[in-house]
Formats: C-alpha cells, sequence, structure tokens
C-alpha cells in the first residue's frame, strides 16, 4: 500500500497564478498611468502659464493701444492662460532703464488631489521683452 502526500498535488498545481501576479502588478501599473496623467497636467499647465507671461510681455512692448497701464497687461495676460487648476495672478512691471524691458510675472498654487492626500505645488513664471 502505497501512502500519498496531499500536500504534492497542491504544490504542483499552478491554477490561479495569473490572478495573483496580477495583484501584484496591478497597482504599480495604475500608479504610474495615473502619475503620468498628473505629470502631463503640470507639464501644460507651466507651459501655458509661461506663454501667458510672455504673451503679456510682448502685449505691453509692442501693442501699447491695447496694453496701456497693469490691469489692461493683467487681463491680457489671463485671456491667453489656457491651463487647469485656477486664475494665476499676473503682475506687470513697466520697463525702466537698466531693466530687461517690461516684465511680467505670474504665480498661482495647483493642488494635485492623489487619493486621500492632496498637495500644493507653487508654480510662477516671468517674462521681459526687449
Amino acid at each position: 500500500m502505497t501512502v500519498r502526500n496531499p500536500l504534492a498535488g497542491m504544490l504542483n498545481n499552478d491554477r490561479g497564478t495569473a490572478a495573483v501576479e496580477f495583484a501584484f502588478v496591478a497597482p504599480v501599473f495604475i500608479v504610474l498611468v495615473v502619475g503620468t496623467l498628473y505629470l502631463c497636467i503640470c507639464l501644460f499647465l507651466i507651459g501655458s502659464l509661461h506663454y501667458a507671461v510672455e504673451e503679456g510681455a510682448r502685449c505691453a512692448s509692442v501693442k501699447t493701444s491695447i496694453c496701456t497701464d497693469q490691469t489692461t497687461v493683467a487681463s491680457y495676460a489671463q485671456s491667453r492662460y489656457f491651463g487647469p487648476g485656477g486664475t494665476p495672478t499676473f503682475t506687470y512691471v513697466p520697463a525702466t532703464p537698466g531693466s530687461c524691458g517690461n516684465s511680467v510675472s505670474a504665480s498661482m498654487s495647483y493642488v494635485l488631489s492623489v487619493g486621500l492626500k492632496q498637495f500644493t505645488v507653487p508654480i510662477t513664471a516671468t517674462a521681459c521683452f526687449p
């Protein structure tokens, strides 16, 4: 009479291994995909903010009939901002001798909501034209 080991059959059984492998890989994959999306949104926001301050500084230097004072330069720059995350604050400094030219700067705080935690990222941009 042969005695069989009941664990030998269980050790050679490979059913369910795909589910276990998926349980290990899926959270890492999901975090990478969501992280990549958040990174793309942040890069778009930064690019849009830089574009807006460059256009504002250019308007203050070239389009003097449209951008006459600090309020009109700031509203022109605001109209050129297309990014997510709220409204940036634009400031305009007129050209003075020895400076780089008409300067426009912007600042804002972008809130990244990651599950149960929120991160506030301060973002600034500055541009001068001639």
